[in-house]
């Protein structure tokens, strides 16, 4: 019979496992969850934020397009985003929107898929965040412009940060460079 031996730093849980540990308990799709982590981790700044909006070329998006974006791939193989495309390219054909160059077609098609992705997406967001801010990994609240509108959101976006254990997934920043300066007449000591 094989007996493996923990190692006691690993026994106790490192600060990733026990976040995981803890995703485990708090999330219904914990997976997710973690993903969604670290996605907000690559974008944090130093003090663990991230949003309202991430620059992606020369653009600027909202961070809650981006991050629906950067999670769609994850269900490219799935049967529903496949029949989605299926019902998506029929109902473009019903209303006499494709124009039957294969390219253009596709492109229309995957630009309409992407929309309604992005939208049930916001909402797979929006109830993960929720999860993660009940389980002290995630502080949320909103930032900029404010009119009058019955609708609390009222064209602000969403800045999260990280909290707790979801820290663990900031890595290190690293330290400035200096740039390199030559030595200058008159000092002691060349670095």
């Amino acid at each position: 019979m094989f007996h493996a031996s923990v190692p006691s730093r690993i026994a106790g849980g490192s600060d990733i496992s026990q976040l995981l540990d803890q995703l485990s308990h708090c999330c219904s799709r914990p997976r997710y969850a973690f993903m969604l982590l670290t996605l907000i981790a690559e974008l944090a700044r130093p003090d663990g934020s991230a949003g309202p909006m991430v620059r992606v070329g020369d653009a600027l998006i909202p961070l809650r397009d981006w991050l629906c974006d950067a999670l769609t791939p994850m269900g490219h193989r799935d049967p529903r985003r496949m029949a989605l495309v299926e019902r998506v390219r029929e109902e473009l054909r019903k209303d006499g929107r494709l124009s039957g160059d294969a390219a253009a077609d596709d492109q229309l098609v995957q630009g309409e898929v992407r929309a309604r992705v992005r939208a049930s997406g916001k909402t797979n967001l929006s109830r993960a965040a929720s999860e993660l801010v009940k389980a002290g990994l995630l502080k949320r609240h909103y930032q900029g412009f404010r009119v009058d509108h019955l609708n609390r959101g009222a064209q602000r976006q969403a800045v999260y940060t990280l909290i707790g254990r979801a820290r663990a997934l900031i890595g290190a920043q690293p330290a400035p460079q200096r740039p390199a300066t030559r030595p200058r007449q008159g000092d002691l000591f060349a670095s």
